[in-house]
């Protein structure tokens, strides 16, 4: 379902995307080229700040939205998600949040109030809070951080991790083109 906000801003989203006709795409929301929006996905930028403005949540080319993840920003704070990401199922990305291109998130994972860089891999069931995780580092699973200083106990992305969210975004990638090709028969 594609929704305005109460302050009346539609979505923008290139027609080249995939949204699942489950999800929900409310308000100030621009979603790029060749993205995949999964079933019962919410992206909802509806809320606005102290001088009643809100920014924007950004989801970059390529990148893919899985199944229940819940994209959503307090008090108008900006949400960036770059290209050719991932963010993997029942995610939650509550904004203020950046996060930058080619970076996968796993299952069940939290992002709050933080910025993940470039190339980076956040495994399952991981709380990123409040905290600048640098381009390159490999959170593990159930791993919480909640400083910067935190980040002192974390490696950097290996070739398996660098592979496996590779592979992800291009197995997204591909499914746009196949639901797009279906998407009269719905």
């Amino acid at each position: 379902m594609i929704r305005k906000n109460p302050s009346g801003d539609l979505p923008v989203i290139d027609e080249s995307a995939f949204v699942d006709p489950t999800a929900i795409i409310c308000g100030k929301v621009v979603i790029g080229a060749n993205v995949f929006i999964g079933p019962y996905a919410v992206i909802r930028a509806d809320e606005v700040d102290d001088s009643g403005q809100m920014e924007t949540i950004i989801i970059g080319a390529n990148s893919n939205i899985q199944d229940g993840v819940v994209i959503h920003s307090k008090s108008g704070a900006a949400v960036q998600i770059g290209e050719q990401t991932s963010i993997a199922h029942r995610s939650i990305v509550h904004g203020p949040c950046v996060v930058g291109n080619h970076v996968f998130i796993g299952f069940n994972s939290v992002l709050y109030n933080c910025t993940v860089g470039n190339n980076c891999v956040v495994r399952h069931n991981s709380v990123v809070e409040a905290c600048s995780v640098p381009d390159g580092f490999h959170i593990p699973s159930t791993t919480n951080l909640h400083a910067d200083s935190d980040l002192s106990l974390i490696p950097q992305v290996g070739f398996s991790e660098k592979d496996f969210s590779e592979d992800v975004a291009q197995t997204n990638i591909r499914l746009v083109k196949g639901y797009k090709r279906l998407q009269n028969e719905f």
